[in-house]
């Protein structure tokens, strides 16, 4: 970090004192008081639903609490270290370290802070469809399959579940879905939504030429418990089959994959990579209930933007993000501008960059 001096502590003390403000951790603390005291109920565990919601809500505020603590502690142990470095050199280094971590912690909870939507907070499920190109489209979409899956994986928090991959004939896949579980997953992920444009030699042409391609993103909120959706279970077709493409025997070789219709709107989802067919049902049905509480904010207003992004052609013209492999290496996304050369970490997972990128972009709109 820049040199340190008596200026940049006062700033850092006084982004902890903001950070405090915009956290707003008195509110979080009384609210997390009530919910402790809610917990401690008899009969709280009797509706389980109930009590799962309440506790992962408890979880996420006491986290905030914690990262703020640590946040101000740090800045107290680091402002000492730094009054007793013109007796012992020693504790320079160590203030100007803890200075470096405490900005590394102060970015965290701005980024935090940020995701104030419904459902930001929680859950996401990620779909990945292939756009124009063909085979390189499958290919394309089967490398953001695993890039998302590696930056969830090395998410410190975040879980994922793999809830349906269908493979296409030949190379890649013809669609991905993700459950992924972790605080803020769908307010971090929203910078994922729409299309991604892949420039590269392309790996199926036997003259070795230049392609584009495209695959898009979708992003719905996994919808709490105690949020209502219009859905009458005798107007949904369920489907058993057998699961597709690699897996372990017994996805394989039981009808364990589940596809759901909702007759009223043609909306089909299919789960094909749970253990068995009762949890590829209910994790059909989450996904269901998502897309159409989306159907109902479709009809509720013009603009959709909060929850799924804008709705964009998955060809030339409207991506988000470009990933060139060739004639040179970048990444860039076209939004926040930020780009890279190192492509090869970026299609391993290392997105946080961009991720960042864009919520910064986003709340300077």
């Amino acid at each position: 970090m820049e040199s340190l001096d008596q200026k940049t502590i006062d700033q850092l003390g006084q982004r902890v004192k903001d950070a405090r403000a915009y956290l707003h951790i008195d509110e979080i603390a009384a609210e997390l008081a009530q919910l402790d005291e809610e917990t401690a109920q008899p009969g709280f565990w009797d509706d389980t639903a109930h009590a799962q919601s309440v506790s992962k809500r408890a979880g996420n505020l006491r986290e905030t609490i914690r990262e703020y603590d640590e946040a101000a502690q740090t800045f107290a142990d680091a402002q000492t270290a730094y009054e007793l470095a013109d007796e012992d050199e020693a504790f320079a280094e160590e203030a100007a370290q803890s200075f470096e971590r405490l900005t590394g912690m102060l970015d965290a909870l701005e980024l935090a802070s940020w995701f104030t939507g419904q459902f930001d907070s929680g859950d996401a499920i990620l779909t990945v469809n292939p756009g124009q190109g063909g085979l390189e489209a499958n290919d394309w979409t089967d490398m953001l399959f695993k890039m998302y899956s590696h930056y969830v994986e090395d998410r410190e928090g975040w879980k994922l579940h793999v809830l349906d991959v269908t493979y296409a004939e030949g190379i890649g896949i013809d669609r991905a879905t993700i459950q992924v579980e972790g605080r803020n997953a769908y307010g971090m992920l929203r910078s994922e939504i729409g299309v991604h444009r892949l420039v590269r030699i392309s790996p199926t042409d036997a003259k070795a030429r230049r392609h584009t391609t495209f695959a898009s993103v979708e992003l719905l909120p996994v919808l709490p418990d105690d949020v209502e959706v219009d859905l009458d279970p005798n107007d949904v077709r369920v489907d058993v089959f057998r699961a597709s493409g690699p897996g372990g025997q017994c996805v394989n070789t039981t009808d364990s994959a589940v596809r759901l219709t909702h007759i009223p709107t043609g909306i089909v989802v299919t789960c094909q990579n749970q253990k068995s067919q009762l949890q590829n049902k209910e994790a059909a049905f989450r996904v269901l209930k998502a897309k159409l509480y989306e159907l109902e904010e479709q009809k509720r207003q013009a603009e959709i933007e909060e929850l799924r992004g804008e709705r964009m052609e998955n060809s030339f013209g409207s991506q988000i993000r470009n990933y060139v492999l060739y004639p040179y290496q970048m990444v860039k996304d076209l939004r926040s501008n930020y780009e890279t050369g190192n492509v090869d970490a970026v299609l391993a997972g290392d997105l946080e960059p961009f991720v960042i990128a864009y919520h910064k972009w986003k709340a300077s709109q």
